[in-house]
């Protein structure tokens, strides 16, 4: 074992209990978007005491906690984000979301709690640091764009040299780190396309333009674009979630509107796609005597993660925890990230952590945005060393 890395497993199973009782107090009182004024009091308060620097924005509830160690050298940027998701919680838990319509179904409880966790371990070494580590507790996560607003509200310059994410998965092995170099999810554009025909009654069509039909073609076309015009090896999804259209049975709508995702691994297959659409729903539509009108509201970029930081973190971990506790994914995922903000700025990872209860078939478990997601909360206690290890190892060696 590295000796930067030794003794950060014990540290952290030593705080796992307050890091539990942390992450639950947030489970309890979810927030959602770009304003978590309560979540952000749960982390001042136990953050307090502690030799940081506060840095805050208006654009958000943000917090940048700074710790700078005994020699100005190198800066590393460990993340978590803050806020929930809009669902019901089902799972029946004591700690579950007394916030009608919010709950933390995306495990960014855990991930404040395990950045908290980190903030206590390195402060306790501040003197043994070569540098300077960023904690960010960001709001906003879930489509909200919250990255993007700390990075333009100037809270995270100077860039940094190098950041880190960990991500929890409770349908993965429990304690286990994965990750890839290269694109590691997915962008994703929300695809909006309104079909103008012509009313009329149900049931003579011809004297009227039927926009429902017209919205069922291109459906199909854009399914047949992506797989006759998208290179497999440069994929993209597709999928139009919601069409709406009309009132009752008799009557012909003079609109029918198509809402759907686009998701691409990579910046220019993102923008080749918008093309296609932008030129595939008006043609179809004018070839029927109609219109269509398309807008594409661009959301968060691919998630591209630095092969030097990749395999850092890979020797991290494995000299943490052993070569059985890193597994390198063989694709990307197609869920997307706001982390990809910092990213496209600054080298470096995201790592997922599994969080299925141990001993349990990780493979039953409800996913990520289920109302009745569940996790092990001890996997917190690794989380929160990975942290502070790939940070102490990056401010004295860089990515070696």
């Amino acid at each position: 074992m590295n000796e930067v890395t030794s003794g950060w497993t014990a540290d952290a199973e030593a705080i796992l209990p307050d890091l539990v009782t942390l992450r639950r107090a947030i489970h309890v009182e979810p927030e959602l978007g770009l304003q978590n004024p309560k979540t952000l009091a749960k982390i001042k308060a136990a953050l307090a005491g502690l030799p940081l620097e506060f840095r805050e924005g208006p654009s958000t509830t943000g917090l940048i906690a700074i710790l700078r160690g005994s020699d100005n050298g190198r800066t590393v940027l460990l993340r978590g984000d803050m806020d929930a998701l809009p669902l019901h919680e089902d799972t029946g838990l004591d700690y579950a979301s007394t916030t009608d319509g919010a709950m933390h179904a995306c495990g960014h409880d855990t991930h404040v709690a395990m950045l908290v966790g980190a903030a206590r371990l390195l402060s306790a070494k501040r003197d043994t640091l070569a540098g300077t580590v960023m904690f960010m507790f960001q709001p906003g996560e879930e489509g909200h764009h919250g990255a993007r607003f700390m990075l333009d509200d100037g809270l995270i310059d100077p860039l940094p040299d190098a950041a880190f994410a960990l991500h929890i998965m409770p349908n993965a092995p429990h304690g286990i780190f994965t990750g890839r170099a290269g694109p590691l999810l997915a962008s994703a554009d929300k695809l909006h396309m309104t079909v103008t025909g012509r009313g009329g009654h149900a049931s003579m069509p011809h004297d009227a333009l039927d926009p429902v039909p017209i919205a069922c073609e291109i459906v199909t076309a854009i399914q047949t674009m992506v797989t006759r015009k998208v290179s497999v090896f440069d994929p993209a999804v597709v999928t139009i979630g919601r069409i709406l259209a009309g009132t009752t049975d008799n009557i012909i709508p003079e609109t029918a509107s198509l809402l759907g995702t686009i998701r691409t691994l990579s910046p220019r297959q993102r923008e080749a796609v918008a093309t296609e659409l932008k030129r595939l729903g008006p043609g179809i539509a004018a070839a029927h005597g109609a219109s269509a009108e398309v807008r594409i509201d661009q959301g968060f970029p691919v998630t591209i993660c630095d092969g030097r930081a990749v395999a850092f973190g890979q020797l991290v971990i494995e000299d943490l925890f052993g070569a059985a506790a890193w597994r390198t994914l063989d694709a990307p995922i197609m869920g997307a990230e706001d982390f990809a903000y910092v990213l496209e700025k600054v080298p470096g990872a995201m790592f997922f952590l599994g969080a299925s209860h141990e001993g349990s078939d990780w493979r039953q478990c409800c996913g990520l945005h289920s109302n009745r997601m569940v996790l092990d909360d001890s996997v917190m206690a690794r989380g929160a060393a990975v942290h502070a290890a790939l940070a102490e190892r990056f401010l004295s060696e860089g990515f070696g």
